[in-house]
């Protein structure tokens, strides 16, 4: 059913579907490409700031302005197209309207005003359209580059990602807690490429305290800035904290109420949300779910060892982002404080998903098994 004409215009998609990473959000991002049934390319598109072009409109506008004719035109999709009207009407309709005749759909859409509607419309108006099987490598890709989205529409939260720089014996900073820097340059680009795909970055007061960080994306361009999130169960942010500085937003999630706390971080353009858990804590639980609500499809976790800790024995992680350099700390902090285990047996267990070298240090990439 699949030509290797159609896997290249599939991985094109795929390619224009990451050029949306920082823009599209909390819209899934789709690469569009029509052309001609060999796999000639007319046109292409991909998904542009919300309540602007989706992928597939994007490359139809493009194909118009260049006047051609798509009459029995080939679309390759890396999503289902859609089938409602949201901010922007369905791209279904539109692809109908312009004549095209197929339509190789990468992955299908969860959405639940999608979620197969827009395949059968297609056919309804009867477009050829062939669907790639989710087990292929291809399909794999297109889901795992919204893999924030589907995690929300699908279990109702985001997809959580862990990012950790440690050395070799897993010290993530000296016992005083310096850490600037254990990873190098290249490293920290990298990382600040992974803060541009997620919808929130979430840090700890320990964290703000510590390290006073800004938590926004400054080494690579982008659109859009993530929530700044912070875990402050006592309202201890200083207000002259640089996380509250421009650009983007903060939200600072707290269990103890303190009028004149609250006020001052209120007055520097920060949301407060109570979320009140055991012990005195922030429900971390409750966290991440709220977040969901938000339309946030992906969480950045850059925390310390202690809500590391947390969250990981939440079962609340579900990805680990760690970059490890090439060095031994001997007595420091641990990646994450989970305790004291029963038992091997009582280990969880991750898959690596990639490993690789960025500049002088190793990047991990894994998955919850």
């Amino acid at each position: 059913m699949f030509s290797t004409s159609d896997r290249d215009r599939l991985q094109q998609a795929l390619a224009l579907a990451h050029e949306a990473i920082g823009r599209s959000d909390p819209n899934p991002r789709v690469g569009c490409v029509i052309g001609s049934p060999e796999g000639q390319t007319w046109a292409t598109g991909s998904t542009q700031v919300p309540g602007s072009a989706h992928a597939e409109a994007a490359a139809l506008s493009q194909a118009q302005s260049k006047g051609l004719d798509l009459k029995g035109a080939t679309a390759w999709v890396t999503l289902e197209p859609c089938a409602h009207h949201g901010r922007t009407p369905p791209c279904a309709d539109a692809l109908v309207r312009a004549g095209v005749a197929r339509v190789v759909v990468g992955s299908m859409d969860p959405f639940p005003q999608v979620n197969g509607q827009g395949v059968e419309r297609l056919r309804a108006a009867g477009v050829q359209v062939d669907v790639m099987p989710a087990e292929d490598p291809l399909a794999a890709a297109c889901r795992d580059l919204n893999i924030g989205f589907f995690s929300r529409i699908e279990r109702g939260r985001p997809w959580v990602r862990m990012k950790i720089a440690a050395s070799l014996d897993g010290r993530t900073a000296l016992p005083d807690g310096t850490s600037q820097w254990i990873t190098q340059a290249p490293a920290r680009i990298d990382g600040h490429a992974w803060r541009k795909r997620s919808g929130a970055v979430l840090s700890g007061i320990g964290t703000v305290l510590e390290d006073n960080p800004r938590l926004d994306v400054r080494e690579v361009p982008t659109l859009q800035q993530p929530l700044r999130v912070i875990v402050d169960s006592k309202l201890q942010t200083p207000a002259q904290a640089r996380v509250l500085a421009p650009p983007g937003q903060v939200l600072i999630y707290a269990a103890e109420e303190s009028t004149q706390r609250q006020q001052a971080l209120q007055d520097q353009g920060a949301e407060i949300v109570f979320l009140p858990g055991p012990h005195g804590k922030v429900d971390l639980s409750a966290l991440v779910h709220d977040l969901g609500q938000r339309h946030v499809n992906e969480v950045h976790v850059e925390a310390g060892h202690k809500l590391n800790g947390s969250l990981l024995k939440a079962g609340l992680v579900d990805e680990l982002l760690v970059y490890m350099a090439p060095m031994l700390l001997g007595e420091g902090r641990e990646m994450a404080q989970v305790g004291l285990l029963p038992g091997l047996q009582a280990a969880p267990r991750w898959q690596f998903v990639d490993v690789q070298r960025v500049g002088e240090d190793l990047r991990m990439r894994l998955k919850r098994t």
